[in-house]
């Protein structure tokens, strides 16, 4: 059999080093810290907290405040979206203070709360701005700043390479780059291609980021981009094993099976347990609707079932309200998508 040779080899983020280059995306409401302590667990070579408000987190809000909880992650990296220099630059401090190994400022969100706010992907329209954003964080911090954007607003005016090349200049040590404009939202396919010209205006690692959803895309998108890694956003929605798995798939060649059924059940119930310990009972029971979604849609995925089957045990999940009574009933939807997988 003949050796397989990596794309990629270990990620360097000024002076942090990562055992590999596949990181799990900053995706609000999902990535908290007990999530991102499962994708590590399982081989994730970073994980970054989900978008934290700069003006909030400096007020102390409190659900602000645990979106950049990182207890128990090993690189802990915060991402901070706003659009104030002196506000950004007081969180990233404030972030550091608390045990941040890295900063990632967020250029990149579409979302119409966060772009109307002059914040997010945004500043794609306000490169001067961008650039005063990213020089006030730079300075404000010893740890190493990233970035994360999209190739531009739209297709008229695709500023990513420029934006890469002033943030390398300020002092940025790795940037990601979305391969969608804001104006595609999430929409279409991910231009993996156009990343190229990002890494070719800078020497600082970039990820490419965008649809990757199997492990064999990996393989695509970085020959397409060039990157120097990849950045796994909704493919690992319900699969914290997932970004693993391409580590994995990029150190050896081989395409890692999915985890055992009873396994991916226990993996769900441990977060479950740490969404109520980490948000309180009411909030972490509501944290945790999306997830038992989209784990048990994996699960029937993986047991080769129906999708209709996952739709029916999310509804009966769903409507209950004492978490001992979730418990049980994700232990018997596991059985149940075993016991059919048997048969």
């Amino acid at each position: 059999m003949t050796p397989y040779s990596s794309p990629v080899g270990n990620l360097h983020i000024g002076r942090v080093a990562l055992p590999g280059a596949v990181v799990l995306a900053p995706m609000a409401g999902i990535t908290d810290a007990p999530m991102r302590r499962m994708a590590l667990r399982y081989g994730a070579s970073l994980a970054v907290s989900e978008m934290v408000a700069a003006g909030a987190f400096e007020t102390g809000h409190e659900e602000t405040v645990l979106r950049a909880e990182g207890a128990g992650v090993a690189v802990h990296a915060v991402q901070l979206a706003g659009n104030e220099p002196e506000s950004l630059a007081r969180a990233a401090c404030l972030a550091e203070a608390a045990g941040a190994a890295l900063i990632d400022i967020n250029m990149g969100c579409p979302a119409k709360r966060v772009t109307t706010g002059l914040a997010g992907s945004a500043l794609l329209r306000d490169l001067d701005l961008a650039t005063r954003l990213i020089a006030a964080v730079v300075e404000a911090v010893d740890v190493p700043v990233t970035l994360k954007t999209r190739l531009g607003w739209d297709d008229a005016a695709t500023v990513a390479p420029e934006l890469a090349r002033r943030a390398e200049a300020l002092g940025v040590k790795m940037i990601t780059i979305h391969g969608r404009t804001r104006c595609q939202f999430y929409t279409g396919r991910a231009d993996w291609a156009a990343i190229r010209a990002v890494k070719e205006a800078v020497s600082i690692p970039v990820l490419a980021n965008g649809d990757l959803v199997a492990v064999e895309d990996a393989t695509a998108m970085l020959a397409a981009s060039g990157a120097d890694g990849v950045m796994i956003g909704r493919g690992a929605q319900g699969r914290p094993w997932f970004p693993g798995q391409v580590a994995a798939f990029l150190r050896n060649g081989l395409v890692p099976a999915d985890p055992p059924l009873a396994e991916q059940r226990d993996v769900l119930v441990e977060l479950y347990e740490g969404w109520l310990s980490h948000y309180g009972r009411e909030l972490g029971m509501r944290c945790a609707r999306k997830h038992i979604g989209w784990s048990l849609a994996a699960a029937v995925a993986s047991a080769g079932r129906p999708p209709e089957m996952a739709t029916g045990w999310r509804q009966r999940l769903l409507t209950l309200e004492d978490p001992a009574r979730v418990v049980t009933g994700l232990r018997d939807a596991y059985d149940d998508i075993g016991w059919r997988e048997a048969a």
